[in-house]
């Protein structure tokens, strides 16, 4: 475990070991209760309580002192919530509530059994579930081990037990305790590692966030601070261009508006890309698709310089779906741009309504360019490699297609690709319609 880490983690395990001791210590007040019962309902000529005086005598020890560590638990939890912070004290109680419940189980079957190699069952099964459900530092367990060896001796001699007997006790408990020893370090790497992974990731998703916000205060910053002089740059333009000027000049301030358009374009997509991240959901109206699709077409008749002809059939009339008008006629702009980008002029873009399994279906085909196999897999990335410069010498900033999909996504929906090189491209978006 990092330093960075080590104090963290000992109060986070700390408190694990807390709420072990909690629950362990309430199951096994519950099956000494059932126990209780059972001794009371069944006649002695079955049980043969008789012959287990000491039975009776530990049954309502164990009945007495457990609820004391049940009950102290609650409230040491309660007080270490408020505190967030380990001390001795914590460790000591784990300590003794351990040793309480190895020498309970040790003791249980020297009762039953009055033989010491037979109490070793009820040895090892404690000896488990501590390790198990408890995380301890090294000097911790080492320290816990000499504990519990003392106790099991003491118990050993209580029995009575033959020198030959305490020998060979003695050898399987230090193997069951060289067990718990490898047990107890396991768990504890296991644990570890796992809160480690848990602090590394929150530290990186702050890092994240982080970087989200700087993201964000940057993009507005290129909003405020670069679409004003491109206003203003553009304004002079076509300020000079209502004077008289020569051929040369004219070219030049075509230029200028031309560069101011692709640079407004860019920041666009910029701050698009930024408003997509922060929203999960969308503002949706009941909209008419045949309606909305022909709206866009016709506007792109009108402001579209190229010969490209446009096509529209539909399948279904009317056909409605809840969508964000503004978002999805980005997203049509957007198809269609790359279409008639890739496209000669005087090829012809198709575009159809149809439904299908209870979404509309939205095809946007052209008969261009065509996308080369390997790169339509990046297509939707953000900052996209597959980005290419247009037949008529548009540049990608590599963020369209996925605001597009984002958008779709946004929308319920998803977008698909089909294209094949020197033949065209058919983009297909399905999103939920209304019945």
């Amino acid at each position: 475990m990092p330093v960075k880490y080590k104090a963290a983690y000992r109060n986070y395990y700390t408190l694990q070991n807390l709420i072990a001791v909690r629950t362990c210590s309430l199951i096994f007040l519950v099956l000494n209760i059932i126990i209780r019962i059972l001794y009371l309902t069944f006649p002695e000529s079955l049980t043969k309580a008789e012959n287990f005086p000491e039975f009776n005598f530990t049954n309502w020890l164990f009945i007495i002192i457990t609820p004391i560590f049940t009950i102290t638990s609650y409230f040491i939890i309660v007080y270490y919530r408020q505190n967030r912070k380990a001390l001795a004290v914590h460790t000591l109680y784990i300590f003794a509530f351990s040793i309480y419940l190895i020498a309970c189980g040790v003791f249980s079957s020297l009762i039953a059994t009055s033989d010491p190699s037979n109490a070793l069952t009820l040895y090892m099964v404690p000896l488990v579930i501590i390790g198990v459900v408890c995380v301890f530092e090294l000097y911790e367990t080492i320290i816990l081990i000499i504990g519990i060896e003392a106790v099991f001796t003491a118990l050993l001699i209580y029995s009575q037990a033959s020198a030959t007997d305490l020998v060979y006790n003695q050898m399987i408990s230090i193997i069951l305790l060289s067990g718990f020893y490898l047990t107890s370090r396991y768990f504890y790497t296991y644990k570890a590692n796992y809160y480690q992974q848990v602090l590394e990731i929150k530290e990186k998703n702050i890092e994240i966030e982080n970087a989200a916000n700087f993201k964000n205060q940057v993009l507005g910053m290129v909003a405020h601070d670069l679409r004003n002089p491109l206003a203003a740059v553009e304004s002079t333009a076509m300020l000079m261009e209502l004077d008289e000027v020569d051929s040369d000049t004219r070219d030049n301030i075509e230029i200028i508006k031309a560069s101011c358009a692709k640079a407004r374009g860019i920041i666009t997509d910029l701050l698009e890309a930024a408003r997509n991240d922060d929203q999960n959901v969308i503002e949706a109206t009941k909209v008419d698709l045949n309606v909305f699709v022909r709206k866009i077409i016709d506007s792109w008749k009108i402001h579209n310089e190229t010969r490209n002809t446009f096509t529209f059939s539909s399948a279904y009339i009317p056909l409605y779906a809840e969508v964000n008008r503004e978002k999805l006629h980005r997203v049509m702009d957007n198809l269609i741009s790359n279409a008639i980008k890739f496209s000669n002029a005087d090829d012809k873009i198709e575009i159809s309504l149809d439904k299908e399994n209870g979404n509309a279906i939205i095809e946007i085909k052209d008969h261009g360019l065509g996308i080369p196999k390997e790169l339509i897999p990046q297509l939707f990335d953000r900052f996209s490699k597959a980005g290419r410069t247009g037949l008529h010498g548009e540049q990608s900033t590599g963020l369209g297609l996925s605001i597009v999909k984002q958008i779709i996504q946004r929308h319920g929906g998803t977008i698909e690709v089909e294209s094949v090189e020197n033949e065209g491209s058919t983009f297909r978006i399905s999103i939920p319609a209304l019945k």
